[in-house]
This record gives structure tokens, sequence and C-alpha cells, in this order.
């Protein structure tokens, strides 16, 4: 199986036990925050297509905390992690998708257009691969800031996230081309969680193996283990250095398993059983957690007390959504067009 291929030894610990809490609280948060919104679509609080990103945390984590908070992410449809992750508060992305005016979107982007510009969150996309050029032309907006204008502070790197269907799509080749001619200072993160909706990833491409594909573009790709958020950390670090550096792009191929149905609405009936009983048990956070324990960075009560701290956070989302106010019918044609605030 692919997760047998990939998956990490265990090894020495590059982290220390600050950095070890942090990378599981902010697990801890994507999976709570996405395990929540499941309760209020059910219960009938949420409306639309919801897709959610359990099982795949430890892809978000590792390579957003490696980042700095005014380098840029640009996500998919499956964005409320990415987006909690990059620092948007965890109340502004769940008024959003209660699609309420204190939403980070002011309630006109709902569960697929999450987007943060004091973050510098470029936006969750409905569209499969539409975010790959919008996260190119941010990269590119930094080089020619640094490189032509001469600000020496714009040294600002982009994370790309998309999943193994968009990598069939001909934005993915367009945009990887250029981002390599122009040495761009951006990291292309497939989430191959091997579904593209009900599409299984071996049926729907001639390489199973995406991060194959930089070779033809002459960047660096990797393959890596996406349950084990230190795995992904390191190459994450690896890409922004060189990116940072001048040196250009990199492609990241992350092996990663959503736990839920490709969305709310999906009765997921089309994976195997096993499939998915096997993909369980590699659960990134349970994994990070042991991981700690077994080096002697935290305890079992230490964890326990970060979960229920976030979860205190994640109801305290829910009623901030609650409270607040629905968009102004007076506002109905307000935010077309872009405004200063």
């Amino acid at each position: 199986m692919v997760q047998d291929r990939i998956a990490s030894p265990p090894s020495a610990l590059s982290i220390n036990r600050e950095q070890g809490l942090r990378l599981y609280e902010d697990m801890v948060l994507g999976r709570l925050f996405e395990d929540k919104c499941a309760e209020m679509y059910y219960r009938g609080k949420m409306f639309g297509f919801v897709h959610l990103y359990n099982g795949q945390e430890a892809v978000a984590t590792g390579v957003i905390q490696a980042m700095r908070p005014d380098d840029y992410v640009a996500s998919t449809y499956r964005d409320h992690v990415h987006a909690v992750s990059k620092g948007v508060p965890a109340r502004a992305v769940m008024a959003e998708l209660f699609g309420k005016a204190t939403g980070c979107s002011k309630g006109r982007g709902g569960s697929m257009h999450i987007f943060s510009s004091e973050h510098n969150f470029l936006g969750g996309y409905a569209f499969v691969a539409e975010g790959i050029p919008v996260a190119a032309g941010a990269a590119f907006s930094a080089k020619y800031r640094r490189e032509a204008l001469g600000d020496t502070s714009a040294d600002q790197v982009t994370a790309c996230f998309f999943g193994d269907g968009a990598a069939n799509n001909g934005q993915f080749f367009e945009t990887l081309n250029m981002a390599q001619l122009w040495k761009l200072p951006i990291i292309f993160v497939v989430e191959n969680n091997l579904w593209a909706i009900g599409m299984s990833h071996g049926r729907a491409t001639s390489d199973v193996a995406i991060y194959k594909k930089a070779a033809a573009f002459g960047m660096p790709g990797y393959e890596v283990d996406g349950q084990d958020v230190l795995a992904v950390r390191e190459r994450a670090l690896e890409a922004i250095d060189r990116a940072r550096a001048g040196e250009g792009p990199t492609l990241l191929e992350c092996h990663t398993y959503r736990f839920r149905g490709h969305s709310l609405a999906d009765p997921d009936e089309l994976r195997p059983a096993e499939e998915k009983e096997a993909w369980l048990a590699r659960d990134p956070i349970k994994i990070l957690a042991a991981r700690l324990t077994e080096h002697g960075l935290a305890n079992g009560e230490e964890l326990k007390a970060i979960d229920k701290k976030i979860q205190a956070h994640i109801e305290d989302a829910v009623e901030f959504a609650l409270a607040s106010p629905e968009p102004d019918p007076s506002e109905l044609h307000r935010y077309i067009f872009a405004e200063d605030e």
C-alpha cells in the first residue's frame, strides 16, 4: 500500500517541546473545527456544500506552521483548516460558514471561499486547480517587488495547496512551467488523498507518482508521508529555504487520506472499507501524540489539556457565529469591487 512505502521510520525528533506542542495544538484545532462543522451542518445551521479536512491535518500544519506570518497561502474548496492554521480567527471562519456579516468574507463566500487579506490567505476556490495560477501570481508579485522595485523586505514565499485531481488539470502543468521558468518563490503542495470525489487516483492518471512530474520542468519533486507532520515539516522547511533564497519552486506530493466523504452530502460508499480502515489506523494526530510522549516532550495529561482548551475555543466560535448579524440587504452590491477599509 502507498502508506507502507512512504511511512516515516521512527527517528530522533527535529523539534523541541514548544514546537511539538504548537504542531499538536494546530492539528487539533483543525480536527475539532471540522468536527463542529459537521455537527452544525447536520443540525441545519450550515448550508450548501461543505468539504471537510479530517485526516489531512498533518499536511496543512506541517507546511503552514513552517512559514512566516507574512507568507502567502492559497487553498482549495477544502479550505477551512488551511485558513485557521494560517491564523485566520476561528470565529471569523465559523461566522463565514454560517453566512454572517462578521465572517472573514463578510458572509459572501461561505465554505468554499474563505479569504483574508490581513493574513495573506488568498482564498478557497470552488473550481479544481483554480487557485494554482493565483498562487503563482502572488509569488510573482513578491519576486517583482524585490528584484524590480528594490524592496528587500519582499521575500515572501507562497504555498499552494491542491488535490490529486487538480494535478491532471492543464493549469497545473502551465503554472509549474512558468514558476520554474521565472524561479518563483512558491511551493506546490499536492494533497494526494487518492480520490477525486469518487474517482480513484489510479484510474485518472497515466502515472500515479505526481511528484515525478516536477522533473519535466526541472524542479525538485518529493514524495512525503502526509500523515507524519514532522516529515511534512522537514520537506516544507527545505522548500521554503530554497524559495526564499531565489532558487525557485518545489513540488511536494503528500500522501494523505480524508476520513470523511468528499463532502458532507457524500454517503462515501465508493471507497473500500479496508482502505478506509488502514488509513484510519494512521491518524496524524495520534502519530504525533505518540512521538511527543515517546520522546518525553509531552505527557498524556498535557495533550488532553490542549484538547480541552481547543474544544472551548471552537464552542466560542460557534456562539460568536450564532450571535452575529446577517449581512444587511442594503449592501447586496457591496464588495463586487475591491475597496479600502
